[in-house]
């Protein structure tokens, strides 16, 4: 009797991969005292404590699943965050492989990429985001990288070729970040290319997209997010890296430690009680937000009178700990969302506006940064601050 390994028993590898960091990403009107956006440097922390994990697994191979910038046109900042990231990994003496995705991929032909300015810093390394199909071989494993396409005939045209060109004595692993139809997000986003699992033919697949580890299929895994973005994200769950064992065929998520929290508070009821009984137990709910959260806070089945009552300043004042608390107010027959009132109130719905438009063509930074211009000189006209 013959007994058959599987194939990737065949010159086994410990494959180190890091999901979507998406430097640059910022929201929230906060700034730390350099003047710089507190979640984006959030993310950009995140990031690198994320490569430091990645290394210490001891990898033969690092890899990079695409939508390492939230923008195609990071900022030089962002940039020079993934720019340290890659010559450490060099440092180490190690080869990286790297996809884009659908946020840091050019929505128009000629427009450049960042991932270009990578690559040619650092020769050695392998990198997708021609909107192409590409193979690498490192020390026996056969990488098929299929990164951001502009169409989903596209994508599924590449991830064919990927599965042509399989090598059939090497263990083969596929690269890519699509939004799977098996596995739905709590929310859409811009770009995204949705296929089939069954169309990611590969004896191991990585993944990039969605940002929390998950597990498809046999052998297929999404790596997750590095940080963790809005309360659409599942933020109950650990963000960090994957290890990916192809001797075993194992894969497992090493969490990171020390993300910023976003918590949601336990729900406020409203409903018969005076403005003092709500303004107590909101002041209850507020000075139980963990040091540094982010936090929100529901507030059902209120009067919208009886919150227009609520002293917002004692409840900031209560939640001093928090980097930013957010009431959600569900008034009696009907919905509404609103923040804590600021001077930079109207930025910050601003950013939450854009986040979702699909700005195809267009440079969303200087998108954002014009209607925050226009907005601040708006203020000051008008005599605020």
């Amino acid at each position: 009797m013959v007994f058959v390994l599987p194939l990737w028993f065949a010159g086994g590898m410990r494959v180190a991969a890091i999901g979507d960091a998406h430097l640059g990403r910022s929201y929230l009107p906060i700034t730390t005292a350099g003047g710089v956006n507190q979640r984006e440097v959030d993310f950009e922390q995140s990031f690198e404590a994320a490569v430091d994990l990645a290394l210490a697994q001891e990898p033969d191979l690092v890899v990079w699943l695409g939508d390492v910038f939230d923008h195609p046109r990071p900022t030089y900042r962002a940039f020079r965050v993934a720019q340290r990231g890659m010559a450490k990994i060099r440092e180490h003496g190690l080869k990286a492989a790297v996809i884009s995705g659908n946020h840091d991929t050019p929505r128009l032909p000629g427009t450049g990429s960042p991932y270009s300015a990578l690559a040619d810093t650092f020769p050695e390394m392998h990198f997708a985001h021609r909107l192409a199909y590409e193979r690498f071989e490192v020390a026996g494993l056969v990488i098929h990288a299929v990164p951001q396409m502009m169409t989903v005939e596209a994508a599924l045209e590449a991830l064919d070729e990927a599965a042509r060109r399989r090598d059939p004595g090497r263990t083969n692993l596929l690269l890519t970040h699509p939004r799977l139809v098996q596995l739905q997000p709590q929310h859409a986003d811009i770009n995204e290319i949705e296929v089939d699992a069954g169309r990611l033919r590969s004896d191991l697949v990585l993944l990039g997209h969605y940002h929390s580890f998950a597990r498809v299929a046999d052998g297929m895994w999404y790596a997750g997010s590095t940080d963790t973005f809005t309360f659409a994200d599942d933020p109950g769950t650990a963000k960090g890296i994957v290890v990916l064992d192809t001797d075993s065929g194992e894969c497992r998520h090493v969490p990171l430690e020390g993300c910023r929290p976003l918590v949601t508070l336990e729900t406020v009821y409203a409903l018969g009680l005076s403005p003092r009984e709500l303004q107590e137990r909101v002041l209850a709910r507020a000075s139980e937000v963990p040091v540094g959260a982010v936090a929100r806070l529901y507030i059902d089945g209120i009067d919208p009178d009886v919150y227009r009552m609520l002293d917002m300043q004692e409840i900031r004042d209560a939640a001093a700990a928090a980097l930013a608390l957010r009431l959600e107010p569900q008034f009696v027959a009907t919905t509404m969302h609103a923040e804590l009132p600021t001077v930079t109130t109207l930025g910050a719905q601003w950013d939450g506006y854009l986040e979702g438009q699909d700005l195809t063509g267009l440079d969303r930074k200087r998108v954002r940064d014009l209607g925050h211009d226009y907005l601040d000189g708006a203020i000051v006209a008008a005599g605020g601050s």
